[in-house]
Formats: structure tokens, C-alpha cells, sequence
């Protein structure tokens, strides 16, 4: 992060101002590569959440994937000179390619290591037995996603849990659309005969 920030969130930055909230990323993108910290923050606070989402379903491990964000985002601050809206990528869509590429080695330095569902928030309405319930089935899709290989993992994360068109997952891929359409396919599949005792319910 750059200096003065440190934690999960950029501090001491001072409030984004009113009218940067409402600039595209692309603008703010363009301010943060000239040294605008609060542009940078701005980012930071727009989509970071989204981006904790990607990774803690990439990685499953809560620790794992703060530290693959908070370096996804570093990533960003420095290289953000670098980019240009003439020939550069939608933001979200370099964001969600840095975050991958950086979950793939995450996974590849452990591999070994168990599954850990992240938490996801609790149906207030569901009682007891149904927040088990709950808890109990995402952690079997977590645990079966987490056997998938890295590229299948991140079509389906990419596609079913964030909404991306299949073109949008094949830009972050760098990859093609047929070749994210074969990826998705065959994880499917995967997922069906690991979780075949779940279609019922």
C-alpha cells in the first residue's frame, strides 16, 4: 500500500471526496497512477470487498486470501502508472486477473494444506438447525471447489459466484471464450459427482 497506509484499509488518507466517489474506476485509476492517494483509496473501499470474495473462494483460507488482497492491491498502487484506458483493461477486470494469477501461487506454495470454508453471513430468518444446515452445505461446495483445478476453480468463482459473462472471465483469464466455456464444463461436472448426495436437498 502506499505510505500512510497500513492494515486491511489505507488510513490517514483522509476521506475520498464526494465528487470521487461518483468517478469511474478508470479516472480514479488514472488519478492514483499520478500519485492521488485518495483516488487510490477510493478503489480501495469500492471494491475490496468484492475482491476478498474472489479470493476467499479461490483459497478457502481467511488468512490467505486478506494477505493475497492486501498484495493484489499493492500491485495496483504500484503499477497503476503503468495502465492506460487506450489500451488497458477495464479495471475490475485487471483487478480480478491480478487476483487470480496471485491465488493460483498462493495455492501452488501450499498445496497440501485442508479446506477452510470462509464465513459467509447467517440467514437471520432460518433458525438453529437451519444455519447448520447451511454452514454444513458451504462447506461441502467450498471443500469440492477447492478440488478443483486452479483455472476451473476461478472460471466457476469468476462466472457463478461474481456474475461475469463468460467474455469478462475470459479477459481476466487471458484466456478464450471457448476455452473458459471447456473450463466451466468440465468443472461442472467435477462438482456435480462431488456433491451428488446434496441434489436432492
Amino acid at each position: 500500500m502506499p505510505d500512510g497506509a497500513v492494515g486491511t484499509l489505507p488510513v490517514g488518507l483522509g476521506s475520498p471526496g464526494s465528487g470521487m466517489v461518483e468517478d469511474g474506476d478508470e479516472a480514479l485509476l488514472l488519478s492514483a497512477g499520478r500519485g492521488d492517494r485518495r483516488a487510490f483509496t477510493a478503489l480501495v473501499e469500492r471494491h475490496i470487498g468484492r475482491a476478498g470474495a474472489i479470493a476467499g473462494r479461490m483459497l478457502g483460507i481467511r488468512a490467505d486470501a486478506e494477505e493475497v488482497v492486501q498484495e493484489a492491491f499493492l500491485r495496483v498502487w504500484q503499477k497503476a502508472p503503468e495502465w492506460r484506458t487506450d489500451g488497458g483493461a477495464k479495471f475490475t477486470t485487471w483487478l480480478h486477473r491480478i487476483l487470480v494469477n496471485l491465488c493460483i501461487d498462493r495455492r501452488r506454495r501450499r498445496p497440501t494444506v485442508p479446506i477452510d470454508a470462509i464465513e459467509e453471513p447467517a440467514d437471520e430468518a432460518a433458525d438453529g438447525f437451519d444455519r447448520a444446515l447451511a454452514g454444513e452445505r458451504r462447506q461441502r461446495v467450498a471443500a469440492a471447489l477447492g478440488t478443483l483445478p486452479e483455472r476451473q476453480r476461478a472460471a466457476i468463482v469468476l462466472s457463478y459466484y461474481e456474475g461475469l459473462s463468460n467474455v469478462a472471465v475470459a479477459e481476466a483469464l487471458e484466456v478464450s471464450v471457448g476455452a473458459v466455456e471447456s473450463l466451466l464444463v468440465r468443472a461442472r461436472r467435477s462438482l456435480s459427482t462431488a456433491l451428488t448426495d446434496l441434489k436432492d436437498d
